[in-house]
């Protein structure tokens, strides 16, 4: 799934490890995440988004041709 967390983070200065610790995930979580390795669960997803104060289809982009299905 497409995301903008790193332009979101880039927007406040904000580093991996410092949006991981607000939303209690790992620094990996939040690196995987960003580079399309892992989707997030709706609570993660839903955390981040509010972290930022926009919703969860701001920061995230479904992509239906992009055939991952995980």
């Amino acid at each position: 799934m497409k995301n903008k967390i790193k332009v979101f983070r880039a927007m406040r200065d904000m580093t991996q490890e410092e949006l991981a610790e607000k939303i209690s995930v790992t620094r990996r979580t939040i690196n995987s995440i960003e580079r399309g390795k892992y989707n997030p669960s709706i609570e993660v997803a839903y955390r981040i988004a509010r972290t930022f104060n926009v919703t969860i289809e701001e920061v995230f982009c479904f992509d239906e041709d992009s055939g991952d299905q995980s």
